[in-house]
């Protein structure tokens, strides 16, 4: 008896183009993502990537073309439908980890709880047991500037997770570490997918991260130019 395995599309883009003026940076781009689904992209620089990337996480608009999360076409939404379905669904890791100095590592992870009016209580104890996870709860109660690199993006994949979103988006996330801390960060992206069915797509110049994705998407001059299963 042949077994079939349910495949969830949890991103589906169509037909992606987009300008900056004069300078077309997508090119009718389309892809699909399925749930669970580590994908990379990579390219040189000017290849479109973070524009790509910031389309499908709906801080960016296409100029034409149709973008699908979890079946919700992104252009339906009015903004603020769209900011709540950014918070509620959407996890985002950059390369300059983006924390707030004035706020501990537990007050980090809980701003998209806080934004969500989310129960206080159990938004700290569930900020907690993610900085437990990540193996930095000694340090939850440490501003930013107290904390090193390795320890802020860790803060930074944590408030990713809080709202325990539909996907993560990371651009270029290990580009300010070192390389012990940069695999460091690249084996936790692959336990999270392994253990949470974690979708992620990363745009990355790091070789190995790509490598050992699950598919690797790559682009040149605004197009995807090969997709490669892993």
């Amino acid at each position: 008896m042949c077994k079939f395995k349910y495949i969830l599309v949890m991103i589906n883009c169509t037909n992606i183009c987009k300008s900056y003026g004069q300078l077309q940076v997508l090119k009718d781009v389309s892809l699909q993502i399925n749930k669970g689904e580590l994908v990379c992209i990579v390219g040189p620089s000017g290849a479109g990537k973070s524009t790509l990337l910031h389309i499908m996480g709906t801080l960016d608009i296409p100029d034409s073309g149709i973008v699908k999360i979890n079946g919700q076409t992104i252009s339906e939404l009015k903004d603020n439908e769209l900011s709540a379905f950014r918070n509620q669904h959407l996890g985002f890791v950059f390369q300059f980890h983006h924390l707030l100095p004035e706020f501990t590592a537990l007050e980090n992870v809980c701003i998209p709880a806080f934004i969500a009016k989310k129960d206080g209580i159990e938004s700290r104890r569930r900020a907690a047991s993610l900085l437990d996870f990540f193996g930095i709860k000694n340090r939850m109660h440490h501003k930013p500037n107290e904390l090193s690199g390795g320890e802020q993006q860790r803060v930074s994949v944590a408030r990713a997770l809080m709202n325990r979103p539909l996907v993560i988006f990371a651009d270029e996330p290990t580009g300010n570490l070192d390389t012990e801390r940069s695999e460091e960060l690249h084996q936790l992206f692959f336990e999270l997918k392994n253990e949470f069915n974690q979708t992620f797509v990363i745009v990355t110049h790091n070789d190995h991260l790509a490598d050992n994705a699950d598919r690797k998407l790559i682009m040149k001059d605004g197009r995807i130019i090969n997709d490669i299963s892993l």
